[in-house]
């Protein structure tokens, strides 16, 4: 959802969704072909820094098996 916020709130965005005088320049063009991503990339962007951190933790945590303790 942050994602789509931050994408909703850009001047591009809004320029293209008819910020201006009675909504001229209007394209829903950009619409149809830049959420798809926005919503792709707020769905996937999280979920592999989460993984990668996941991961990062558990390779640190991991005994070494290589040493022998007498």
């Amino acid at each position: 959802m942050g994602a789509v916020v931050v994408w909703w709130q850009t001047s591009r965005t809004q320029r293209h969704l008819g910020n201006e005088f009675e909504n001229n320049g209007q394209d829903f063009g950009a619409v149809l072909t830049e959420l798809p991503f926005v919503f792709l990339a707020g769905a996937v962007v999280p979920a592999v820094v989460w993984g990668l951190g996941a991961w990062l933790l558990r390779r640190r945590r991991r005994p070494q098996s290589s040493q022998f303790h007498a």
